[in-house]
């Protein structure tokens, strides 16, 4: 018998999806109007960005490079993040081709037996980012038009993200003490063994627990990504006609009052309370409806950091529904990406005051006293130079970080090695 709390959900559920029906037999012109915008990002935007890289990750996982990948960087994601090593390919993944790619990759580890169900909500809640390409050139050049805010948006983001994923590793300690193995004899003697030898053996275990040739495993991977896109494509569409029907009955200017007020007090610009209920549901609507308000440009960069480190409802649907054939919670998820906004906010406020919003802070001296360019070519070499100077930086810190934790995995071998022999 479900619960009197159910009960009422589900009622309520049922009168909201009613009157929604309703709303769009009153409103169809308009409902297929935004049926048809939310068709175009997916087929012009979504479709080819994100086929690509799906595809090879189901050959990746298939062929068995990714257990080994998982082994190589163990060193590094179990200290930091207390997550599988396999967790750099999903954060990899997600930082090149940005979200819901993360949630894909997640829910095939947990499938496959390569993390636990609580390792599976840690990875995911720091995984979920947008990729560069939409913060340098969706945001900072097409919404803004000033391809300089793209560097400090992928620096508040990416940083944001990282300290998510530090404090997630505090969660689930308690449930994970009990589901833990002990460790002994077994575990010492496999870390004697060197780690690219690991790696191998791990690649080939892999390989031969899925016996399918390259073709049968390739045809796979296409169906499997397609379907999987096609599930996005649907959301897509009806997130942005559910947007405008929202809009259309008033909705919006409706739940604009009280955010007005909270608004009001922080001292952030009455016109970015409409975009950012835009992006509670839809990253792109709300961030491009930010763009063009009157705000001053550190509050209106502000919102748009922290709508991108939301992602929008719409997102997490389609990560919801990835989710679906997993033993994965929602409600980490949810938590994280609330803690992320709020920090990628907050962090892009503080850059932004400390100087980093300017063109001269992020375009090198010697690009500033160059000849003049066209608009079209300064913009091009702006966003070159600020990408290029913002991955020269990260992939130093990663790389830093990588030979500092395994070193300490390795004493951390040894202790172990020293307790259990």
């Amino acid at each position: 018998m479900p619960s009197r709390r159910k009960q009422l959900f589900s009622l309520t559920l049922a009168i909201l999806v009613v009157l929604f029906t309703i709303a769009l037999v009153i409103y169809p012109k308009q409902g297929l109007e935004s049926a048809m915008d939310g068709l175009k990002i997916f087929w012009d935007v979504v479709f080819p960005s994100l086929l690509p890289f799906f595809i090879l990750s189901e050959l990746l996982l298939g062929l068995g490079v990714v257990s080994a990948l998982g082994v190589l960087l163990e060193p590094l994601m179990r200290p930091l993040f207390s997550v599988p090593g396999v967790g750099a390919f999903a954060l990899s993944m997600g930082l090149a081709a940005g979200y819901p790619m993360d949630a894909v990759i997640t829910a095939r580890f947990r499938k496959n037996g390569l993390c636990s169900r609580i390792e599976g909500e840690r990875l995911l809640a720091f995984t979920n980012t947008a990729d560069p390409l939409f913060m340098f050139g969706a945001v900072a050049v097409g919404m803004f038009g000033y391809p300089a805010l793209g560097a400090l948006l992928a620096i508040a983001h990416y940083i944001s993200a990282f300290l998510v994923g530090i404090t997630f590793k505090l969660y689930g300690r308690r449930e994970e003490r009990h589901s833990r193995p002990k460790l002994g004899e077994s575990v010492s003697a496999s870390h004697r063994v060197p780690l690219l030898i690991r790696a191998y053996r791990e690649m080939a275990k892999a390989k031969t627990g899925d016996a399918r040739p390259f073709g049968k495993l390739l045809g796979d991977a296409v169906n499997d990504s397609v379907r999987t896109l096609l599930m996005i494509g649907g959301f897509i569409i009806f997130f942005s006609v559910f947007l405008r029907v929202l809009a259309l009955i008033g909705a919006v200017s409706l739940a604009a009052l009280p955010l007005g007020v909270l608004f009001h007090g922080i001292g952030i610009n009455q016109d970015l309370v409409k975009p950012f209920i835009s992006g509670l549901f839809e990253i792109d609507l709300g961030s491009a409806a930010a763009a063009n308000t009157s705000a001053p440009l550190i509050e209106k960069v502000t919102i748009v950091s922290a709508i991108i480190a939301w992602s929008g409802l719409s997102v997490h649907a389609q990560v919801a529904s990835v989710l679906t054939d997993t033993d994965i919670r929602m409600r980490p998820y949810f938590i994280a990406r609330v803690y992320h906004a709020v920090l990628a906010g907050a962090i892009t406020w503080v850059l932004f005051r400390a100087g980093l919003g300017s063109k001269a802070a992020l375009i090198p001296q010697a690009i500033a006293t160059m000849a003049p360019l066209s608009a079209g070519a300064e913009a091009h070499w702006q966003m070159s130079f600020t990408a290029l100077g913002t991955w020269a930086f990260i992939l130093c810190a990663i790389t830093l970080l990588s030979l500092v934790l395994h070193v300490l995995g390795r004493l951390r071998v040894l202790a172990w090695h020293s307790r259990y022999s």
